[in-house]
């Protein structure tokens, strides 16, 4: 980086550490950006670490209008450039231009959506602290023949990991004691277009508890029950697991959203289903926020189910001084002192 690029993206990584909350940061990021990559529009969400489905977006015009298309071409699994492969990848950047090989009108993305908007090369960078990943992004350039290039995209791949430590310190700061849930069992019905066909009061309640800027998607419906319920399996595929995402509200209590298909209606109708998040579902969130390795998780998982070092040792293949080390590790990160104090903290979590 030239020596102005430099600064500006140490003031962005200083606002990464400075304890932001999870809108405020990404606010900030993408205003920041500007000024060291070209950008004419910018879309920011955070992402369920399970499921990699959206719980939360910041858009910028003309994005905003075409969230709801955005959001249905990432999940039909059919397109260049998604999320899902991005986050699985070695480096996670890549940009349109280099996918297609400069060939736009290979995407039905770009076509169908970005090309009416104005726009043409995106961005797209997979947000991973350690091996989790905490949210996504997608810069966008007005339509032209000018795309991003080997030097933006390395430069966006630098910071990538500072903006996702700044999102899991967010969601450990943002905490996980429950407050008072508003409702059980809230349930909404849903048409082939997301349309909401019915929802009882339940779900009334639980749908004032999504902050008002997750409500952009151009639809009935706040982003992350959007997001579940175009995620759900093709309607002929009844065995497939119904996704599950982790939402925060804004009285700070965890909202667990399930979608799965209706069967035997004259439509295509989707359920969605919104629950207090049991402790059992937010664990491995408590766990990746404090930033406990899936080696260091697996023998978490064990410890509370009253198993015994040795029997750790049966069960995972590794030696005594292994589970001994990965324990000290999760007890220094969760600032407790023995298995008593581990169990303690994440079951009343």
């Amino acid at each position: 980086m030239d020596p102005r690029t430099r600064r500006q993206a140490d003031d962005l990584l200083r606002r990464c550490r400075a304890g932001l909350d999870a809108t405020t940061l990404r606010r900030e990021v993408l205003q920041r950006l500007r000024r060291i990559v070209p950008i004419d529009a910018g879309f920011f969400a955070t992402i369920d670490p399970a499921t990699l489905l959206f719980t939360s977006a910041v858009s910028e015009d003309p994005l905003i209008e075409a969230s709801s298309r955005f959001l249905a071409n990432e999940l039909e699994g059919k397109d260049v450039n998604r999320f899902v492969d991005i986050a699985a990848a070695t480096i996670p950047v890549r940009w349109l231009d280099q996918v297609t090989l400069g060939r736009r009108h290979d995407s039905a993305r770009y076509s169908s959506i970005m090309r009416p908007l104005g726009l043409g090369d995106e961005l797209r960078v997979a947000l991973r602290s350690g091996e989790t990943c905490w949210g996504v992004m997608c810069l966008h350039r007005e339509d032209g023949s000018s795309g991003f290039n080997d030097r933006e995209a390395a430069i966006i791949a630098d910071l990538a990991p500072h903006i996702a430590e700044g999102l899991r310190r967010a969601t450990l700061i943002a905490g996980f004691e429950t407050a008072a849930a508003p409702a059980r069992h809230g349930v909404v019905v849903l048409d082939a277009d997301a349309c909401v066909v019915s929802m009882n009061e339940a779900a009334e309640r639980w749908l004032a508890e999504i902050a008002e800027e997750d409500w952009s998607t151009g639809g009935e419906v706040p982003l992350p029950i959007l997001s579940a319920a175009l995620a759900v399996a093709d309607p002929d595929d009844e065995e497939a697991d119904a996704p599950t995402i982790r939402v925060r509200t804004i009285n700070g209590s965890w909202l667990a959203i399930h979608a799965s298909r209706l069967f035997g209606t004259a439509s295509d109708q989707t359920v969605v289903v919104l629950d207090p998040a049991e402790p059992g579902e937010l664990f491995s969130l408590i766990l990746d926020a404090h930033g406990i390795t899936p080696r260091q998780a697996r023998v978490v998982a064990l410890v509370l189910r009253g198993y015994s070092t040795q029997q750790i040792v049966n069960e995972l293949h590794i030696s005594s001084h292994t589970v001994q080390e990965h324990l000290k590790a999760v007890f220094d990160k969760l600032g407790v002192r023995s298995r008593r104090e581990l169990a303690a903290t994440l079951l009343h979590r």
